[in-house]
């Protein structure tokens, strides 16, 4: 995320570009939409690193299926990879997780707040 709706003190400020910004919040919420992506990221959050075979083994789910989950987990923002010889390794993008957590939640509070 590279602008918020809220400043710290809770008074509301427009984003440079809101167009970018909420496409950019979109994108990370759809990438959570799937109930195996937010199995992989609890999962991938317990550790420093692993790759697709250890996410598999804990998921129980098919090789190809948990890759292409983490495909979109990637383009999102929210996993980092790393080619490491034959596997590559995955882990959270802690940053950008929360990043879509204090927008939510800007927006939750925006919303909600009784204005």
């Amino acid at each position: 995320m590279t602008e918020s709706l809220f400043e710290a003190g809770g008074s509301c400020r427009a984003p440079e570009n809101p167009a970018v910004d909420s496409r950019a919040i979109a994108a990370r919420i759809a990438a959570l939409s799937h109930p195996a992506r937010i199995e992989i990221l609890k999962y991938l959050s317990g550790s420093n690193s692993c790759c697709c075979r250890e996410v598999v083994d804990h998921l129980d789910l098919a090789q190809s299926t948990v890759s292409q989950h983490l495909k979109i987990l990637v383009e999102a923002g929210l996993v980092r990879f790393e080619p490491d010889r034959q596997r590559s390794r995955y882990e959270v993008d802690r940053a950008a997780l929360a990043g879509v957590s204090a927008s939510v939640a800007a927006l939750v509070n925006s919303c909600c707040s009784g204005r």
